[in-house]
């Protein structure tokens, strides 16, 4: 028997970006440089394991050791992670951008990327930016729900959000909008809702981010004080599920999912939240599992399982869950790799 699930999970020509090379971003972080407000889940001393502004020597030193190792085909963009870049002091901005454009006119690097508040957007600041080559701008929008945004301590609310991604997108730069699972008065439903919405805005891309409760940060002592309760890992798992795959099916590139381990968060920072190094194989596991119990039911000998070579170590699942899973109603589960199939479909011999 041959069964191909291809309906609200297939993968459509044009709902998908392709890249011409592969994308290297140099990250340059700037730990809570110029942050105006004190969201209740920030601390990024511990989230990045770095205290102090990089100097320009060590910007430059970090942009040359990436670029002896990028080869050949590779688009480069130099990126300024972390505080919030249009915040700061208009000429220390531009000192920065400065900085590095030896590299973009040179042609080593293509171009800038940063990320910074929704409500540190005008005119004048664009101007500025377009004039540095720089491309993309990630917001942190973080939920698009204003009584969420309230108890976040975020300090601006959903219509600074729509107004900054009009304004980027009106200058002809790619937006980013990133999203957190699980901030104080959210729901399951809320989250879907903010994907949904982030779609609507044109985002290009966007990073999704379970929320982490980590010491020294407001909402440590809410955790402490019994008043605010994260995310299990399993929850963090069935919340995100839903909105992976619609900002997926809209074309929204999803660069990352989960925060990257870092020495502090694994050293005792963290104190409660659905942290783990690999959460997207975690997560795409989980979107297997549930289309394996929906569309395989009963008992036989044999399941063969064909998917998309892309997908075929997330169907077999993170440390082979969904084929054990899978061995409770069969005795030989096997899987392979078909080049013919898109993503999320599948073929199945019983």
């Amino acid at each position: 028997m041959t069964q191909i699930f291809a309906d609200f999970f297939k993968e459509k020509a044009s709902s998908t970006r392709p890249l011409k090379m592969k994308h290297i971003n140099i990250p340059i972080f700037f730990p809570q440089r110029s942050c105006p407000h004190q969201c209740v889940f920030c601390n990024q001393h511990s989230i990045s394991s770095r205290r102090f502004m990089p100097a320009d020597a060590e910007i430059l030193h970090t942009i040359d050791q990436h670029l002896q190792t990028c080869g050949n085909d590779v688009e480069v963009q130099i990126a300024f992670f972390g505080g919030t870049f249009t915040a700061m002091p208009f000429n220390e901005q531009k000192h920065y951008l400065q900085l590095v454009q030896p590299y973009v006119q040179s042609g080593k690097v293509q171009s800038i990327r940063i990320s910074t508040r929704p409500d540190y957007i005008d005119e004048k600041i664009l101007a500025m930016l377009k004039s540095y080559s720089v491309l993309d701008i990630e917001l942190g929008a973080q939920s698009t729900n204003d009584e969420v945004l309230q108890k976040s301590g975020r300090g601006h609310t959903f219509a600074h959000i729509a107004n900054a991604a009009q304004l980027i997108r009106n200058h002809g730069f790619q937006l980013g909008l990133q999203m957190m699972i699980g901030l104080p008065g959210d729901t399951a439903g809320i989250a879907l809702q903010t994907a949904q919405t982030i779609c609507d805005l044109g985002a290009h891309s966007t990073r999704i981010y379970p929320t982490l409760v980590v010491e020294h940060t407001p909402l440590a002592e809410l955790y402490k004080k019994g008043l605010y309760t994260p995310l299990s890992l399993d929850q963090a798992l069935e919340w995100t599920a839903p909105v992976y795959q619609l900002l997926e099916n809209a074309g929204v590139q999803i660069l990352r999912v989960g925060l990257h381990p870092s020495s502090d968060l694994d050293g005792g920072a963290l104190l409660a939240g659905a942290y783990h190094h690999s959460f997207k194989e975690l997560l795409l596991s989980h979107i297997w599992r549930g289309i394996f119990q929906r569309e395989i039911t009963g008992h036989c000998e044999h399941l063969h399982i064909e998917v998309a070579p892309s997908q075929l170590n997330f169907a077999i699942g993170h440390g082979a869950s969904n084929r054990n899973f899978l061995e409770k109603n069969a005795k030989n589960v096997t899987f392979a790799g078909n080049s013919l199939l898109l993503r999320y479909e599948y073929k199945i011999r019983k």
